[in-house]
């Protein structure tokens, strides 16, 4: 799923390709990605002539702000990942009429497009079909748990160390389910948890509550620095995200523990070893990330 990173560089590349823009019409062959409001023609309604004023991130989820009030919520889920282009739609299949990365495989599963008044379009590839939308006024919007219930901005300014150590404050858990709680910290997920732990040196199966301040703070720091990182690579494209453009990320290249399993450790050439978690694999160092009290 993508993650922080992968989602705040769709918002930064939406916000120069699209933003000014008017949304004219909407073409699916999935209604099903609509959730809110359930009926089609009601969802047209509350977005189509309307112009896109400003694009946010929040957590994971990608915030289109429209005229009159409208607020479009997209969530790219697992597979999601929206693409800015041009496609000719023949036999209900969206053709890419643009060369280069729009006519890769993964960018080819597209189920929902926004047609705008430049002749560009908003599409959304998604070869799960996980991936959710909403739209309505924006209070309302905002009332749903999807952004009610989320946690602190890893990347606020505000969010100092002090906030962040509250966060935890008569949290129970192991410390990589604990990050990856959107409820806690927005935007961290499998792949981050495991590179954010792994530079911090700390055993990701530890309790939260048995965690010292020195950690916390390498904790902090590492997920500041990390996303960082990534965020100017572009994503994580191991998988199947890629940018509006079609194309991938370069994080997947410079992964210290996920999925690197049976590979030599880079700070002391331990073997990376693999544990599930909840039902998710985790990848972290024996060596430099061994359970300790000190």
């Amino acid at each position: 799923m993508p993650e922080l990173p992968e989602v705040e560089t769709i918002v930064r590349d939406l916000k120069k390709k699209i933003v000014g823009r008017k949304i004219i019409d909407v073409w699916t062959d999935w209604p099903k990605t609509v959730k809110f409001p359930k009926k089609t023609d009601k969802f047209k309604r509350e977005i189509i002539g309307r112009k896109i004023e400003k694009i946010e991130r929040r957590g994971k989820n990608i915030l289109i702000f429209l005229s009159g009030g409208k607020l479009l919520l997209v969530h790219q889920k697992l597979t999601g990942h929206l693409l800015v282009g041009r496609w000719k739609i023949e036999d209900n299949i969206p053709r890419p009429l643009m060369k280069g990365a729009l006519e890769d495989k993964v960018n080819n599963y597209i189920h929902f497009i926004f047609f705008l008044d430049d002749e560009n379009q908003l599409a959304l590839s998604d070869l799960r079909k996980f991936a959710k939308i909403m739209a309505g006024a924006e209070d309302e919007i905002k009332k749903f748990p999807d952004l009610k219930n989320l946690g602190s901005e890893p990347l606020d300014k505000k969010f100092t160390f002090e906030r962040f150590k509250d966060r935890f404050s008569g949290k129970k858990g192991k410390i990589k389910q604990v990050l990856m709680n959107q409820k806690i910290i927005a935007g961290i997920g499998n792949i981050y948890s495991d590179e954010i732990l792994w530079q911090a040196g700390v055993y990701p199966l530890k309790e939260v509550q048995k965690l010292k301040e020195n950690e916390l703070k390498a904790i902090y720091r590492s997920m500041r620095d990390i996303f960082k990182k990534a965020i100017g690579l572009r994503g994580d494209s191991m998988s199947d995200f890629r940018d509006t453009a079609g194309r991938k990320g370069r994080y997947q290249e410079f992964h210290k523990a996920y999925q690197r399993t049976g590979e030599p450790c880079f700070r002391d050439g331990t073997t990376i070893k693999r544990f599930k978690l909840g039902g998710r694999s985790g990848h972290y160092c024996p060596t430099c990330q061994r359970l300790t009290n000190n």
